[in-house]
């Protein structure tokens, strides 16, 4: 596959001449009967932008997107294109691009064909036909495969096909609905790249449904956390992952251990034989003698030699002075956190993902690059700017809130919730 880029002339052809200056969805909602599928949703999206619908299944971002293609009609609310309203129009009308998560390529026709598919059906001229689809080919590194049917091709080449299909007609808007799931994590990794530069090449406005969340961080300008049909927080990639708004956004942010405890003093929290002093966030506040989630991840937290004696004993004995703890406990002036025993370990290179288990049963999810086998005894520590308090009660210490993800920490535990499923009754 030629990783040489198109000529500046080709990148002008087929750059859409107008971009939008503006998409607003006010007071957008669907339900279906006394089932609210999207609460009243409020986002502005600006020309240019890639924007990322995130969240388990079931939350909604499907159905927002369905919503703005008008595949489904909105309960309430209005969608505006620069200024004018598009929900009243039908899908057609609106002259939006979408890549579905199967592709939905036309098995009978070639590659070159299927992507001038929407052009023939503009009543566009043969010979503009042919230049566009070819140029649009060049630029998604297709050419050699013009000629082919889609049985013939990688499921990243079909891939590549689909979006080359949806940004043939040069729309004013383009809708992914999770595209990468089906392919393997290489082809995952391969395609984020390619839809990033796409998005670029051709000047794109994008909005982008996917429940991973180091995929949406890696492509979008800014996230959109969605949780039971209700928007969590929308911010820029940074923002969130260092900032997140609650716990259920954190989570998404790959913050692993949620932790149930007690406010037992401004910025620390204990019980459960844990101890930990760390950064409130969120709003309220944390309240002393309330319950409190913290959050920290797997990273962050650092296994403390059983011989260093600056933290021996120290969680029977309460919250450690920053001054108490020795450099080599983490960086910032680690707090302990509590001790565990090891119970799996995943060889990941030179890091070991593992899960430890405290002695009230709580599961703690950390990674070290230090020798740990199944069984040995650990005690962690964690700074205090990389744990963050929540005000709130939670479920249990350590839950695994990313079911059908990788146990100790991998890549797609930070991603999301499993795969997805149907957002619509």
């Amino acid at each position: 596959m030629t990783t040489e880029s198109p000529p500046a002339a080709t990148r002008s052809a087929i750059r859409p001449p107008s971009q939008l200056r503006e998409l607003e969805l006010r007071g957008v909602s669907r339900a279906y009967g006394s089932h609210v599928a999207l609460k009243p949703m409020d986002l502005t999206v600006r020309g240019g932008e890639f924007v990322a619908l995130l969240g388990p299944s079931g939350c909604g971002k499907t159905t927002a997107l369905n919503c703005l293609a008008g595949l489904l009609p909105l309960t309430a609310g209005e969608i505006l294109l620069d200024g004018k309203r598009l929900d009243t129009l039908p899908p057609e009308k609106r002259g939006f691009g979408m890549v579905f998560q199967n592709y939905a390529l036309f098995p009978h026709l070639t590659v070159r064909a299927n992507v001038a598919f929407g052009l023939k059906m503009r009543g566009t001229g043969k010979a503009e036909t042919r230049d566009r689809a070819d140029a649009v080919l060049r630029l998604v590194r297709l050419t050699e495969h013009a000629g082919k049917h889609p049985a013939q091709l990688s499921g990243g080449q079909q891939q590549r096909v689909a979006i080359a299909r949806a940004v043939v007609v040069q729309p004013p808007l383009v809708l992914m609905d999770e595209p990468l799931s089906n392919l393997d994590a290489a082809l995952r990794l391969e395609m984020r790249s390619e839809i990033r530069r796409i998005h670029q090449e051709f000047g794109l406005t994008t909005i982008y449904v996917t429940h991973d969340q180091e995929e949406a961080l890696s492509l979008a300008d800014r996230l959109v956390v969605l949780r039971d049909g209700e928007v969590s927080q929308v911010g820029t990639p940074a923002e969130l992952y260092e900032h997140p708004a609650s716990p259920h956004v954190a989570a998404f942010m790959g913050y692993r251990n949620l932790l149930s405890l007690t406010a037992t003093a401004p910025g620390t929290a204990g019980g459960r034989g844990l101890v930990v002093t760390g950064t409130p966030a969120g709003a309220p506040a944390p309240a002393v003698g309330r319950p409190v989630i913290v959050a920290i991840r797997p990273e962050d937290l650092h296994v403390v030699a059983d011989s260093d004696p600056a933290v021996s004993g120290a969680v029977s004995r309460g919250p450690v002075s920053r001054e108490a703890i020795s450099p080599e406990a983490g960086a910032g002036g680690a707090v302990v956190v509590g001790e565990a025993v090891a119970e799996v370990v995943e060889y990941h290179g030179r890091v070991l993902h593992v899960e430890a288990v405290t002695a009230q049963g709580d599961r703690l999810y950390l990674r070290t690059s230090q020798p740990v086998g199944p069984g040995d005894p650990l005690r962690v520590t964690v700074a205090p700017e990389r744990a963050l308090i929540f005000a709130g009660a939670g479920g249990a210490c350590g839950t695994d809130r990313t079911s059908g993800t990788d146990r100790t920490g991998g890549t797609d535990e930070m991603g999301g919730m499993g795969g997805k499923g149907d957002e619509t009754p």
